[in-house]
């Protein structure tokens, strides 16, 4: 990492504070690519005497980025690269596609896998009939072994005769089954994490989530996954594209 900032040559002169200018540097590096998810930082003392700067700017620019939640302070260990996955809301791509295609290696690990009888609430979101079988799935979802999501899944049973089938990839099965998501909506909203899902994530009780409603459905408008998902605020991020 100390190669990727030997370029980097602070302004003195900059009305722009030195800690700024290192926490700007840091951070297009960041998000170009540069560094990769996990990655140790250099600590304060490397920083300050590669950079010529102070232990006082180096921490504060540290700082910056944590609070930012590009950055993790790992305690006994030292700072690391966030792994942080921007999702687009334009278009209907799996949580395993986003992951590979910013070189993450997505995995799952698996809570729950189950038929049962689908309840109220799955029958109205999915437009079933009462007494409908259906599949449910409970995952928490990760990125370099990082838990990003805790992932509950149902699909109708006769687009999934065996649920353990389904290894990391969710569409990939459906897929392979003749399942294919066409489109899909999603509601979004904020919420503090429970004692269990504060558990399950590793993050604090009461720690701000996203909480994901997603409806998907086939060419033929049948609606073929509901899904619930509870992402970490820190490790997770929507992006919207608006124009006039």
């Amino acid at each position: 990492m100390l190669a990727q900032l030997s370029d980097f040559k602070p302004d003195a002169e900059s009305v722009t504070p030195l800690y700024m200018q290192l926490a700007n540097k840091l951070s297009s590096s960041i998000a170009s690519g540069e560094w990769r998810a996990n990655e140790a930082l250099p600590s304060e003392r490397m920083l300050s005497e590669m950079l010529n700067i102070s232990r006082v700017t180096a921490r504060k620019a540290i700082d910056m980025l944590c609070e930012r939640g590009m950055l993790t302070r790992r305690r006994g260990s030292g700072t690391y690269i966030t792994p942080k996955l921007e999702q687009p809301l334009s278009r209907l791509t799996s949580f395993s596609e986003e992951l590979s295609q910013r070189g993450f290696t997505a995995g799952s690990r698996w809570l729950e896998r189950e038929i049962g009888v689908a309840a109220p609430l799955e029958l109205l979101s999915l437009g079933l009939s009462p007494n409908m079988p259906v599949v449910r799935l409970k995952r928490l979802r990760t990125a370099d072994d990082v838990v990003m999501a805790i992932e509950t899944t149902t699909i109708p049973a006769r687009h999934m005769p065996d649920p353990n089938g389904v290894t990391d990839s969710l569409y990939g099965y459906l897929e392979a089954n003749g399942a294919v998501p066409m489109r899909a909506l999603q509601h979004i909203r904020a919420v503090n994490a429970s004692v269990e899902q504060a558990r399950l994530a590793g993050v604090q009780p009461g720690a701000a989530m996203l909480h994901i409603t997603r409806v998907s459905y086939l060419e033929n408008g049948a609606a073929v996954e509901l899904t619930h998902s509870y992402c970490r605020s820190d490790y997770y991020e929507f992006v919207a594209e608006s124009r006039r």
